[in-house]
């Protein structure tokens, strides 16, 4: 396609998507088109809903409403995996799933190998295939180097060969520079132009501003589940103060405020933390009453942080103050002995036991407070969770009912119980609010600032600007596994936060 022109219709067009996961909409209403050999950018703060969209497009989710409907061709209401790689959709995600062992042919050949007549596999035909390809793409790639012996970047590579080794009509690129230097970031773009240019549609998902605006024919800006604008970017000068605006672009008075309260002196510090040896060196503390937010994409290193702190994850060197004395938190348990909860971003993997009651998981961690002795009769101790119940209003039919039957709201009610149970002095709070529903949300702004009247001090890393902006005492913001700056006052807002999330600065385009 050449610039300023398009064909007759798009190659794929998605009309009115919804999506609603238990009952939170994450997809509202969303119209969404790429035309042959165009460079569509979809971008949006995280939990916008850009990767919800595309999964849908590769048939990984199934709309709740709307249609997906192809050029010359039919209109499905959904799509399956395998119809979606029929149609010629592929997606090159984020995540390394190419296998180590195995080779540049072999990656991209894996589970669709060519063989003969009598199902012996052809490996010259796919390595002369595969170097052709390497070729055709302008790269410099052994096609029998192991994929554990490749650079990050030529990986990366490998995982777009491998996409476009199916022939496909569109390609879905998920943040595929977020681990690159500028050198490497600028090799995926001069391919990415290099796809586009044999009359590819290209999906490009990215959270760096300069690249989108570098490479886009069109930008579209998704918040809040729903496409905000598509912008004409054929020029290559769409300036950033437009985009980040249609990405932010909301008022924070219709959201819960944190009640005022008095912020005491530092408790927990953290000092000359390195998550490895070449890793930027990072500091922050926190005070009695606070609420500390960290705020940044996803990628930027917020929860590593975090983990390492908690002793969840290693780190390489730094130190931990809790009220002046110096703790190790080589791990969780110690952690806990030291005070600090985790409330864990991912509830089901790593903050429940799905199968057991919910009286068994609000007291995992606490009991052993509240009673002595090596052996506790479970089944006499509903009433010590009473009061949590109600006060987090908990929705439950009864405390032996598992943790897997309830809401996705309830189960991290649950989580934030268990917590409250144990009594600790620090609570850490991953993405406390992500996929529950506004009333639940309440309850846990309400405990939270419960908890900061108590002095207990707060941490909370979150995508969600409103509640980060209507939270937070002040704001960390994470950017490349190094704290970019501290926000305080006036300076936490929407507009601030997203451009330094997304390193915009005053000297770049206005």
């Amino acid at each position: 396609m050449k610039k300023g022109e398009k064909h007759a219709e798009p190659v794929i067009s998605m009309q009115n998507i919804e999506k609603e996961f238990s009952g939170v909409k994450a997809l509202d209403g969303i119209t969404f088109d790429v035309y042959a050999g165009e460079i569509h950018c979809l971008v949006g703060e995280n939990g916008a809903g850009k990767s919800t969209l595309m999964k849908i497009l590769s048939g990984a989710y199934r709309p709740s409403a709307g249609q997906v409907s192809f050029a010359g061709g039919p209109t499905y209401d959904y799509l399956t995996p395998a119809l979606s790689r029929k149609l010629g959709i592929n997606i090159v995600y984020q995540e390394n799933d190419l296998v180590p062992s195995m080779n540049v042919v072999e990656n991209i050949f894996v589970g669709s190998e060519k063989a003969n007549s009598f199902g012996l596999v052809q490996y010259d035909e796919m390595k002369k295939y595969t170097c052709d390809l390497i070729a055709d793409m302008g790269l410099k790639l052994d096609p029998e180097a192991k994929a554990e012996n490749l650079s990050v970047s030529d990986q990366q590579f490998v995982k777009i060969l491998k996409a476009l080794s199916s022939n496909p009509q569109v390609l879905i690129m998920d943040e595929p520079t977020s681990m690159f230097n500028a050198e490497d970031s600028q090799k995926v773009l001069d391919l990415t132009r290099n796809i586009a240019s044999k009359n590819i549609a290209v999906i490009f998902i990215s959270h760096f501003l300069k690249e989108v605006v570098e490479i886009a024919d069109r930008i579209t800006v998704i918040r809040d589940g729903k496409v905000i604008s598509t912008l004409d970017n054929r020029g290559h000068d769409t300036p950033y103060e437009i985009i980040t605006k249609d990405m932010v672009g909301r008022s924070v008075e219709m959201f819960y405020q944190k009640e005022k309260n008095e912020i005491g002196d530092i408790f927990l510090e953290v000092k000359n933390l390195k998550l490895t040896k070449d890793s930027p060196t990072i500091n922050f503390y926190v005070r009695k009453g606070e609420v500390l937010g960290f705020a940044g994409m996803v990628g930027s290193g917020r929860s590593e942080i975090m983990r390492a702190v908690f002793g969840a994850d290693s780190r390489y060197s730094g130190e931990i103050y809790i009220d002046k004395k110096r703790v190790f938190n080589r791990n969780p348990a110690e952690s806990i002995d030291n005070s600090i909860a985790f409330i864990t971003e991912d509830r089901q993997k790593y903050g429940l036991f799905l199968q057991q009651s919910v009286l068994e998981n609000t007291t995992l961690v606490g009991l052993k407070k509240v009673i002595k002795g090596k052996f506790v009769n479970i089944k006499k101790h509903p009433p010590l969770i009473q009061n949590i119940i109600t006060s987090l209003n908990i929705k439950v039919p009864s405390v032996w009912t598992e943790a897997i039957y309830l809401s996705g709201g309830n189960q991290q009610k649950v989580v934030l119980g268990k917590w409250l149970f144990a009594g600790q002095d620090i609570y850490i709070f991953d993405e406390p609010t992500r996929g529950i529903d506004v009333n639940a949300k309440t309850e846990f702004y309400k405990q939270m600032s419960k908890l900061t009247r108590e002095g207990k001090s707060i941490i909370m890393i979150s995508s969600d600007m409103p509640e980060l902006i209507s939270m937070s005492d002040r704001v960390m913001v994470v950017r490349d596994g190094a704290i970019d700056c501290e926000l305080v006052g006036d300076q936490i807002n929407e507009q601030t936060i997203i451009n330094r999330a997304l390193g915009v600065r005053k000297n770049d385009k206005e």
